[in-house]
C-alpha cells in the first residue's frame, strides 16, 4: 500500500523537477542585477576573483559573474541543466556536483555564490563544505529574485498563480546568521525588472517547481487563469512590459 505524499517527498520532487525543462528555464528565468553581484563580492575588493557558482542551474548567475570579469567555476547536480549552462557559457569550467559534496580542492575559491538554489541545500552539510572550499576571508553570498508584490497587479498575479504544491515549504532556507565558520552577515535588496509579455510571463511561471510538479490538468488551468488575468490587466494586456522584481542578497565572510 502506498502511503500519503509527505512534504519531504514533494520537496524532493520539486528539487528534481527542472532538468526536463532546462531549455525553458534558461529562456524564461530572469538574470540578476549587476549591482547585486558587485555588492555580494564587495568584501573581496576590486579585480577578478575565483568564484564558484553553486547550484548554478543553466547559468543565470554565471553569466553576470563572467560579464564582470570573474573566473567562474559552475557546479550543478542536474545533467540537463549543466548541459544547458555549457551550451550558453562554453568558456566556463562546469562540474557536476552538489552543495554537500563540492568537487573542488580546499581553500581554492575567493567566493561561493548561490542564485535561487540555497533552499534546496542541506545547510548542516553544505555550510562546512562551502567553508572548506573558501579561502579565509572569502565570501559566501546568496541571491534570490522574487516578484515585487508591493505592486498591486504583481501581488494579485502572485496570488492567482499559486498551485496545490505552493503550500508545501521547500527544504532549506538561507545562510544562518550565527554559523561558527562565518562572520559579519549582511543583507541588501536591489530593484530589478524582467522584460516580459503576457505569454512569456506565463512561460516563466511554468518553470517554477510548484508548477512543474502538479498534475497536467491543474497546470493547464493555472496557465489559462494567469494568461486571462494578464490580458485583462491594463499594465500587461498589450505587448511587452517590465515585471518588477526585488533581488534579495545576503553575504557572509569565511572566518
Amino acid at each position: 500500500m502506498v502511503g500519503p505524499v509527505t512534504s519531504d517527498d514533494l520537496s524532493a520532487r520539486r528539487a528534481n523537477s527542472f532538468g526536463a525543462h532546462a531549455s525553458a528555464y534558461a529562456e524564461h528565468r530572469p538574470d540578476y542585477p549587476a549591482a547585486a553581484i558587485r555588492w555580494a563580492l564587495e568584501p573581496l575588493g576590486p579585480g577578478c576573483h575565483r568564484v564558484l557558482d553553486l547550484g548554478a542551474g543553466t547559468g543565470k548567475l554565471t553569466g553576470g559573474l563572467v560579464a564582470q570579469g570573474h573566473h567562474v567555476t559552475a557546479v550543478e547536480p542536474d545533467e540537463s541543466m549543466l548541459s544547458e549552462l555549457v551550451r550558453r557559457h562554453g568558456g566556463v569550467r562546469a562540474l557536476p556536483g552538489t552543495a554537500e559534496r563540492i568537487p573542488v580542492p580546499d581553500a581554492t575559491m575567493d567566493a561561493v555564490v548561490v542564485g535561487q538554489a540555497f533552499h534546496w541545500f542541506d545547510p548542516t552539510k553544505a555550510m562546512p563544505e562551502i567553508a572548506r572550499v573558501l579561502r579565509p576571508g572569502g565570501v559566501l553570498a546568496v541571491l534570490w529574485n522574487d516578484s515585487d508584490t508591493s505592486v498591486r497587479w504583481v501581488a494579485e498575479f502572485d496570488r492567482i498563480t499559486k498551485s496545490s504544491a505552493s503550500k508545501h515549504n521547500v527544504a532549506g532556507g538561507t545562510i544562518p546568521d550565527d554559523h561558527n565558520l562565518f562572520k559579519d552577515p549582511r543583507t541588501q535588496s536591489f530593484p530589478h525588472t524582467h522584460r516580459r509579455t503576457a505569454e512569456s510571463l506565463v512561460a516563466t511561471i511554468s518553470t517554477h517547481s510548484h508548477t512543474l510538479v502538479i498534475p497536467k490538468e491543474e497546470r493547464e488551468e493555472l496557465q489559462q487563469r494567469a494568461l486571462a488575468y494578464l490580458h485583462a490587466n491594463p499594465e500587461t494586456s498589450k505587448g511587452e512590459f517590465d515585471l518588477p522584481i526585488v533581488t534579495e542578497a545576503k553575504r557572509t565572510i569565511r572566518a
